[in-house]
């Protein structure tokens, strides 16, 4: 037993398995035909992505035209549906509408297969319709002179059938047995669905009706779509992210219906079914900025990532922070704070990011001496705080430079300072941590050579070409581009070499990672339409005008709970979306500058990953390291402490977020940098070397406190708070197990 462990431990890090692709409890493992067949679609989706993207003629993202097919060029509203269609046709193929899969037998015919049939006829006839529909458009036939000849089909031949054919298909996956080799037929009537709506949307959509969304006048058949569409859209949700989204999204479209009869600011205007629905599927609500973001910027790093892995460079990413910090005092905890933050700042899923990177860096940590929830929580901690990482900050970057209309450089260089600060934070508990163990880092023979990993920089240059052309002033999508190809280039002085080969497979794995982002954006457009439509916005803003007036640090810490609630069990991108619509505009009426106001509710939805009760970062490395969900996520939270305060500290002092004289940017970088490390101190009870006791924690936090916020005179009783701590602790020695015997060393 002792030799094999010896073996264990001498074994030399992989990280090879951190560009492996993850496989989801509920998709499809397709063979044969089938495989090739999806694996296909997924590229040619992809592909299709970033051909458009750099052959689009911009202006002003306001007339999307496609060079390459100038017969039947696609503008904003048009490629936005036909980008969400794609996701969800490939969505409802890939992902089954059950959790796991348990049916051996893999090709049979199902008695859910007889009822899918109809189903299937009828979305076929609706299909048929929308087809017809729009070759009687092309034809020069304009709705208003159709009203009799034509609105009646467009209910009983369209509308029905599509409605029966959506909701029938999506109760049918609920109970269908999980074959997992096989398409499952309710899902083929899903997909067909999906393609009938984005047919008929991009069709009306193409004529003069786009002006009638949302009035008495729009078509009947715009508001059956936007009904098919809304539901297929949380179906998939459901598929690939659970109940969290898509259970706030259902309250959202209740509200709109139910508002008129609620007391108090929740209060709205009686909508009518149709008119809201003609709406929602437009740039108002699901077409908006969440999908804007998702069919541009989200796609093309997916892409850029897809090209990491699949040419193995996101391998060399985390051997090299081995390398590097391996040999450390609990160093897999510090390769972990490094790999997970340059990784989730590209991929854009905190959760996501912990299944890549943390099956390899948990079990090093549990190995090396870190509790099951404290390893656990590092890596969730450390995958959260890749959202927040400057240059692409996991695409929350783009969608606030969407939302705001500030440029994104200086939105990028704002994040610099709060992301240092976090990431310094995290360092801070994990080495602490560690010290308190007594932990060692890594042995030599454990990590790769560092010499190798120096030899090897030159795969740091995409990274380096992505960064250097975001701020040469290149587009966001030219930037992307020149990454991408970049890495390409860079693998072929590696033994992974890419070829063609390599090449669709990237796209194919960038058309599969792509699905559950697009569909949560789209989802998140949902709520995005219910609150502009209904105004609850402009009266949750009125609510916080009125806490205000009692406190303004009451309004803010309302807010975070707020941005917070809103965000648990979304992923990042959504969560920020949601929050910006419901919080910032509250914050910028209470004079907060409007980049401190977005920075403020976007830290908190990021947050919300690791924060109980329900953090999704935290419960996806609780299920690699075996510990308790619940009590990882409070180590988390524990480990991740400065990222709750420092956005309070925005509001105090703009210099965090660049914006103020130089001098003032780094004496405020300076003092909170010692501030988030007295924080950890007190935190973690470590302090001048040794354990220390409760007085001296609550000393140093309250030092941190006034340090973090960065004016002279905060700074002044911050230090000389810290110098009374370090006396007591250096010299009077108090033992913090309680006994009169001073401690003399290090516990």
């Amino acid at each position: 037993m002792n030799q094999s462990a010896a073996t264990e431990q001498d074994t030399p890090v992989s990280a090879e398995v951190v560009d492996e692709e993850s496989i989801e409890a509920n998709r499809r493992l397709f063979t044969g035909f089938r495989f090739y067949l999806m694996a296909t679609l997924a590229a040619l989706y992809a592909a299709f992505h970033m051909a458009a993207l750099n052959g689009l003629s911009l202006s002003g993202m306001t007339g999307i035209e496609i060079s390459f097919l100038p017969s039947f060029p696609l503008e904003t509203w048009n490629f936005r549906i036909v980008h969400v269609a794609g996701a969800l046709m490939l969505g409802f193929l890939l992902f089954s509408a059950r959790l796991r899969f348990s049916d051996p037998v893999a090709h049979r015919w199902l008695p859910t297969d007889t009822i899918a049939i109809p189903l299937f006829a009828a979305a076929v006839v609706a299909c048929g319709a929308a087809i017809s529909f729009g070759l009687r458009i092309q034809g020069g036939t304009m709705w208003n002179g159709m009203a009799a000849e034509f609105r009646n089909p467009e209910i009983y031949w369209f509308g029905i059938p599509l409605l029966i054919a959506t909701f029938g298909g999506i109760m049918l996956g609920w109970v269908t047995p999980r074959q997992r080799s096989r398409f499952a037929l309710a899902d083929l009537v899903l997909g067909v669905c999906a393609l009938t709506v984005a047919i008929y949307l991009v069709t009306i959509y193409g004529t003069l009706m786009r002006n009638s969304t949302g009035t008495p006048f729009a078509p009947i058949g715009i508001s059956l779509a936007a009904v098919a569409g809304t539901a297929l859209i949380m179906e998939l949700t459901r598929r690939v992210t659970g109940l969290a989204l898509i259970t706030i999204a259902g309250i959202f479209l209740i509200y709109v219906f139910v508002g008129h009869l609620l007391p108090g600011f929740l209060n709205s205007p009686k909508i009518n079914w149709a008119r809201f629905f003609s709406q929602v599927y437009t740039d108002a609500g699901i077409l908006g900025p969440t999908t804007a973001v998702s069919s541009t910027y989200i796609i093309l790093f997916i892409i850029f990532a897809a090209f990491l892995q699949a040419s193995k460079v996101g391998d060399y990413f985390v051997n090299f922070a081995f390398a590097c910090a391996g040999r450390t005092r609990g160093g897999p905890a510090k390769v972990a704070i490094f790999a997970s933050g340059l990784m989730g700042m590209i991929n854009g899923t905190s959760a996501g990011n912990v299944v890549a990177t943390g099956s390899l860096t948990i079990p090093l940590m549990k190995r090396v001496g870190y509790h099951k929830n404290t390893a656990g929580a590092v890596e969730a901690a450390a995958s959260t705080g890749g959202q927040i990482m400057p240059p692409i900050m996991g695409a929350g970057a783009f969608i606030m430079a969407e939302i705001t209309g500030i440029p994104y450089t200086d939105i990028a260089l704002a994040a610099i300072i709060p992301a240092v600060l976090y990431f310094v934070s995290v360092f801070f508990m994990v080495d602490f941590e560690a010290a308190k163990l007594g932990m060692r880092g890594m042995r030599e023979e454990e990590l790769p050579k560092l010499g190798k990993m120096l030899r090897q920089i030159y795969l740091f240059i995409p990274i380096i070409i992505l960064i250097y052309a975001l701020f040469m002033g290149y587009s966001v999508i030219r930037a992307g581009t020149l990454a991408t190809l970049s890495a390409a280039v860079v693998s072929w002085f590696t033994p992974n070499r890419m070829g063609i080969k390599s090449i669709m497979k990237a796209f194919e794995l960038a058309g599969i990672m792509s699905i559950q982002i697009i569909a949560v954006c789209a989802c998140a457009g949902i709520i995005v339409g219910v609150i502009s439509l209904t105004g609850v916005g402009a009266r949750f803003s009125t609510l916080l005008l009125g806490i205000a007036d009692t406190s303004q640090l009451l309004a803010l810490f309302f807010a975070m709970c707020i941005a917070i609630l809103l965000g648990m069990g979304m992923p990042t991108t959504a969560a920020y979306a949601v929050a910006a619509s419901v919080v910032a505009p509250g914050l910028v009426q209470l004079g907060i500058p409007l980049l401190t106001a977005h920075f403020f509710v976007f830290y908190f939805a990021v947050l919300s990953a690791i924060t109980p009760p329900v953090a999704l970062a935290s419960y996806a490395a609780a299920g690699i390291s075996g510990a308790n969900p619940m009590s990882t996520s409070v180590a988390s939270f524990k480990i991740g402490i400065a990222a709750f305060i420092v956005p309070f500290m925005f509001f105090y002092n703009s210099a965090i977020l660049m914006d103020a004289e130089w001098y003032k940017i780094v004496q405020a970088a300076i003092t909170a940098i010692f501030g988030v490390f007295l924080l950890s101190s007190g935190v973690q009870g470590w302090f001048v070397g040794q354990r220390t006791v409760w007085i001296i924690r609550l000393m140093l936090i309250a030092a941190a406190l006034f340090m973090i916020e960065g004016g002279l005179l905060s700074d002044g009783i911050g230090l000389a708070i810290a110098a009374a701590a370090f006396a007591m602790q250096k010299y009077i020695r108090p033992n913090p197990t309680g006994s009169t015997i001073p401690v003399r060393g290090a516990d």
